[in-house]
């Protein structure tokens, strides 16, 4: 974007991803750039895939990365640092973003789109290597392409309405590409995922570099080994989150044949899927969400108590102690909660999930009004998740939507801003308010800003 000088293929530093310290991604700055561009080598077209990954986790874990400061938006969580009070004054009590602080209303578009550009680099190159065989660029465009439309929702989800440009496959130099609506990013995102389904399906059976300890293979070995997911598995995932991305877009019909093909498994563990991985070797990147200024919102335990005065099972597993409380001014209450599922530096953090995927199903079933069909999804997470009896009716209109939401809200905890995304697309973002410390109003941000940095000269 703008304020890009030079691609920096993720690629370009030595790292390791996940605690696979077999993962070490060579500096692609020797050779150069151009070479890479102009004249590519297998070797570097491995690495650069592999690099992808690295790419698409930055800024993931942070205390003001995307989790965090998502889950602060949606009230799943505050960040209380003494050192720096943006995270309330800003996050919380400014009247809006800061569209000129890359670390907080600036956040998560030069990350994102740096990967991006990494990928359309690697996707050029594809064209002019030698070495690799077509089934092995196949793979290659495949992931590529899925590992952008993840990247591109990382930017709607936060811009939202704002909207986002597209069309950056291009020279630096080249002027800016247009800011589309949320509606064409949403539709580039799910051509994306087409299009990287058409390159898998030619793909062969077996990636031609390695993933990191997040994508492992989902069918279970006789041998008891472990291995890097398949190309047939990673098109399941790919169909997952274009499930997603048809739920965001209202397609409901759609959004159930994604469902079909992809690894949704109503027998499987609910936490099936894929994840960010981290690991604590050198060149590696830790999960830092364990931080001491990360807590849970107290409403979470309010709002999981259950009619029998039990707690839902889920905010039971993911809600810990803290070993050090916080504190919010003008709050008598000290805040003593923090997040269990992130206590190590090794947590992974879900790109997307068997649990989630129920849940979209439920949720389409439900907007086509076929509430017996949802309900029966509903209850299987109720009853596998949340610790809870089924409900024995059959919940319809606004209430359905309501026990929807609820169950997204403690199922997917935490995992990536879903309650703040949620709730703003059932216009229910003011209904947070009611989730502030007693006593307090804050705004409710619904979107975050487009860089003041990118817009100069628009």
């Amino acid at each position: 974007m703008k304020n890009m000088k030079k691609v920096a293929l993720a690629l370009c530093a030595t790292a390791m991803l996940g605690g696979c310290g077999d993962l070490t991604v060579p500096d692609l700055n020797n050779p150069s750039l151009d070479s890479f561009q102009q004249t590519p080598t297998r070797t570097a077209v491995i690495n650069a895939s592999t690099g992808l990954l690295i790419g698409t986790r930055a800024g993931m874990t942070n205390q003001n990365g995307y989790v965090a400061l998502m889950g602060v938006l949606g009230r799943e969580s505050l960040v209380l640092d003494s050192a720096d009070p943006r995270y309330v004054g800003e996050m919380l009590a400014g009247p809006a973003l800061n569209g000129g602080s890359p670390a907080f209303g600036g956040n998560f578009w030069d990350n994102p789109y740096a990967n991006i550009r990494n990928a359309n680099t690697l996707l050029n190159a594809l064209e002019k290597v030698e070495g690799v065989t077509e089934a092995e660029k196949n793979a290659i465009r495949g992931f590529a392409k899925t590992i952008q439309a993840l990247d591109f929702l990382v930017i709607v989800n936060t811009r939202d309405t704002n909207g986002a440009p597209i069309d950056v496959n291009r020279p630096f130099g080249a002027p800016l590409a247009p800011i589309e609506t949320k509606e064409k990013v949403l539709a580039h995102i799910a051509t994306l995922l087409d299009e990287a389904k058409a390159h898998l399906e030619a793909g062969g059976t077996a990636f031609p570099f390695p993933m990191s300890s997040g994508f492992r293979d989902f069918e279970p070995r006789t041998d008891g080994k472990v291995i890097d997911i398949t190309v047939p598995n990673f098109i399941k995932v790919n169909r997952a989150i274009k499930a997603r991305v048809d739920v965001y877009r209202e397609r409901w019909e759609e959004a159930l044949v994604d469902l079909e093909e992809s690894f949704l498994d109503i027998d499987a563990p609910l936490d099936l899927g894929v994840y960010h991985a981290y690991g604590t070797g050198s060149g590696d990147v830790k999960n830092t969400l364990n931080g001491p200024n990360i807590f849970a919102n107290p409403i979470l335990l309010e709002d999981a108590k259950q009619p029998d005065g039990s707690l839902d099972a889920r905010v039971g597993r993911k809600v810990k102690d803290s070993e050090n409380p916080g504190e919010l001014p003008g709050v008598i209450e000290k805040y003593s909660k923090g997040f269990a599922q992130y206590t190590a530096d090794t947590a992974s953090i879900p790109i997307i999930r068997n649990e989630e995927l129920i849940l979209l199903r439920a949720e389409a079933n439900i907007r086509l009004e076929r509430y017996e069909t949802a309900m029966a999804d509903i209850n299987t997470i109720r009853e596998d998740s949340g610790g809870q009896a089924p409900i024995p009716e059959v919940l319809e209109g606004e209430l359905a939507i309501n026990e929807l939401l609820y169950q997204r809200r403690f199922s997917l905890l935490m995992e990536g801003g879903h309650r703040w995304i949620d709730m703003r697309r059932y216009g229910k973002l003011e209904e947070l308010k009611r989730e502030d410390p007693p006593g307090m109003s804050f705004n409710v941000h619904p979107r975050f800003p487009i860089p003041t940095t990118e817009m100069i000269g628009r």
